[in-house]
């Protein structure tokens, strides 16, 4: 950091020990409501949710599907509702003001996994995209993964066959 000298031409190097720079940059951060934070996040969250719904309504109404069957389509549809956001700039000005809100597990995921590749995309698609699109979400699926795993082999040893 350095500041003017009386001068006001010449800098001069100021020296801060990490403890002191962090308790300074502590002071010059925003102060933040939890309170409405988590509003905002349960707002923005339900709000999903509530378009989840309707979307699901449309597909057993519009097109005949079982509530069953209408699952899978609204999942695809949400994230590519999800994906098209991110890739105008949008997702990211929703999740600055929604915060955890934004990381409802289809829509977050969708968003982490489109934007690692639309930042790499100048690397090429092999190179670039495909090798940092899962970075991020990559412990997420192998985390799913592992975890299915050891619920199967519980469910198998339990004799329960996944009911």
């Amino acid at each position: 950091m350095a500041t003017k000298s009386k001068g006001g031409q010449r800098y001069k190097k100021m020296s801060m020990s990490p403890k002191e720079y962090q308790s300074f940059a502590k002071t010059m951060e925003p102060q933040r409501s939890v309170f409405a934070n988590c509003i905002k996040a349960f707002l923005f969250g339900g709000v999903v949710c509530v378009i989840g719904q309707v979307i699901t309504e449309l597909y057993v109404h519009l097109m005949g599907m079982t509530r069953e069957d209408a699952g899978d389509p609204t999942v695809a549809t949400l994230i590519l509702i999800s994906v098209i956001l991110t890739s105008l700039g949008v997702y990211d000005k929703i999740a600055q003001w929604a915060g955890a809100g934004s990381a409802v597990p289809v829509t977050g995921f969708a968003n982490s996994m489109c934007s690692a590749a639309l930042e790499h995309r100048s690397e090429g698609l092999v190179l670039g995209v495909g090798g940092n699109m899962f970075k991020l979400a990559g412990s997420v699926i192998v985390f799913g993964t592992v975890a299915a795993f050891f619920v199967g082999i519980i469910h198998l040893i339990l004799g329960t066959g996944g009911q």
